[in-house]
């Protein structure tokens, strides 16, 4: 297992035979898992017997590294794969992060998935792991990683699945933040629509184009799923940051009684089923991408009727004896942060929201040391919204505080 969540790194098998190859060979396109998912004499088991033991394997194997087991069963053929694919709940009703595909999912209602960020500000570089806190070791579960990249009018936060590839044309891309020129509000586009009845690609927007080869195995577009916004505070009167999060992607009746949010299934181009880049890809040529900054990105609908999700963060109290603004954190974030918040759901009477909908955090983001934060999310939040949404509060904001 390598860098992101679910992905098997495959350069140490295929090293020996690259590196034989001159580079006026063109080789063929192959898929990634031509080898790994062949049908063998594994397949041959009889389904009620492989049925019995992927279940077996799924419910004893419940954390990370150790769930690594679930994802090889899912590699030996095409019929283990599937009937793992079965097996295998979603985030939201198991809490449980298996497939690449759970990061686009929501999270489980009842308890929040717990994560931390590392930042590098050497090369302005943040990871998402799963976890409390770091690990001694090495062997903290890399979920999401990104990349700041500054422009003259804005900022742009690329989202990858691994650490050491940020490229739009790699089939790693997952999504962006991007933020206007004073870091007050900013757009989360996603890869892939968070449901099938999504609005289609403007054809000018989703053309991105390789240096040296032209490149299948792209993202279709971007899609911009959810707008951040914070309020300007030039004379620093108004107390901590105030923020705001439209959620086009999630309607309001995800917290209702009985709501659903999106949840999608698959990776464009199945990248689920694809557990490693292409040899192509890896390559680490310069890609020019078409796309515009200036060209507008199609807006997710909400699915259904009824408003958007629009989340707040949860108002501070005064703290006299400490002389600072204090928030109940449970023991998750330990150091004092202008960039601290929590996310409640904003609603009105109209909505008809439970008032235990009201009082959760959906989202929590806070300091526990140096360059090292907490992120804890729920539902109806993915794990790439919530990563989204935190990654713009390490954005400047010399107007907001």
């Amino acid at each position: 297992m390598k860098d992101g969540i679910g992905n098997i790194s495959r350069r140490g098998v295929e090293g020996k035979h690259w590196r034989r190859r001159t580079r006026s060979y063109i080789a063929p396109d192959q898929g990634p898992l031509s080898g790994a998912l062949q049908q063998g004499q594994w397949a041959n088991l009889p389904p009620e017997l492989l049925l019995d033991i992927i279940q077996r394997v799924e419910e004893s194997e419940t954390s990370w590294p150790a769930r690594n087991v679930v994802v090889f069963c899912a590699s030996v053929c095409r019929s283990w794969r599937e009937i793992t694919k079965e097996i295998v709940k979603t985030p939201e009703e198991c809490g449980r992060l298996t497939f690449p595909i759970s990061l686009k999912q929501p999270g489980p209602r009842d308890s929040p998935i717990q994560c931390f960020i590392r930042r590098d500000r050497a090369t302005s570089t943040y990871l998402l792991y799963f976890g409390l806190t770091p690990s001694d070791g090495q062997s903290d579960k890399l979920l999401l990683a990104a990349r700041r990249i500054r422009r003259p009018t804005s900022t742009d936060f690329v989202i990858s699945l691994v650490a050491d590839d940020f490229s739009r044309a790699s089939n790693t891309y997952v999504g962006k933040l991007r933020s206007n020129f004073l870091g007050t509000k900013f757009t989360i586009y996603d890869s892939q629509p968070p449901y099938d009845t999504a609005v289609q690609p403007n054809s000018r927007s989703s053309r991105r184009f390789h240096s040296k080869q032209v490149s299948p195995r792209v993202p279709a577009c971007n899609y911009s799923v959810a707008t951040i916004s914070y309020e300007l505070n030039v004379l620093r009167t108004r107390g901590p940051r105030r923020m705001q999060c439209t959620m086009h992607s999630i309607p309001i009746s995800s917290i209702q009684e009985g709501g659903t949010a999106p949840t999608p299934t698959s990776f464009p181009q199945s990248f689920d089923e694809q557990f490693s880049p292409s040899p192509g890809l890896r390559k680490k040529d310069p890609v020019t991408d078409i796309c515009s900054t200036s060209l507008s990105e199609p807006l997710v609908p909400v699915q259904g009727s009824g408003d958007p999700l629009i989340l707040k963060n949860k108002a501070p109290r005064w703290h006299e004896h400490l002389q600072c603004w204090c928030l109940n954190f449970r023991g998750r974030v330990t150091v004092a942060s202008v960039k601290n918040f929590q996310l409640v759901a904003s609603v009105e009477p109209s909505h008809n929201v439970s008032a235990v909908e009201q009082d959760k955090v959906i989202l929590q983001f806070g300091k526990i040391g140096k360059d090292i934060f907490t992120m804890d999310y729920r539902y109806p939040l993915s794990a790439f919204q919530a990563f989204a949404i935190c990654l713009s509060s390490f954005d400047t904001k010399p107007a907001c505080e």
